[in-house]
């Protein structure tokens, strides 16, 4: 299975633990390509919600419904990112398009203080 750096994969999260979004769901891979070509065992990723936030725009990118092929409108949670075992992911769904990629990216740099 080749996964690409923006590429929407469903996710099994599960089990939960406190804050962190569980159950099947979204998720935005935003590792490097240099990893995911090796292959890599895990992938660094964003999950995606559809609890949309209007008042998040750091800590969230929204994508609006028919975006990558999602039926709903959703936001990316930025402050979620983490490496999740490739097991987990089940089945590729869309990939970001170039104008949210860039938005993505940035609100990385500054969640992560990378800039």
């Amino acid at each position: 299975m080749l996964i690409k750096q923006y590429e929407i994969w469903i996710a099994d999260l599960n089990p939960q633990i406190g804050t962190e979004p569980g159950k099947n769901r979204p998720v935005v891979a935003v590792q490097t390509n240099l990893l995911n070509k090796i292959p890599h065992p895990s992938t660094i990723v964003c999950p995606i919600t559809t609890n949309v936030q209007a008042n998040a725009e750091i800590l969230r990118v929204h994508l609006n419904k028919g975006v990558a092929n999602l039926n709903q409108p959703c936001d990316i949670m930025i402050d979620q990112i983490r490496a999740i075992d490739n097991k987990r992911l089940t089945r590729k769904i869309g990939t970001l398009p170039d104008e949210l990629i860039e938005k993505v990216m940035e609100n990385i740099r500054i969640v992560l203080a990378l800039e």
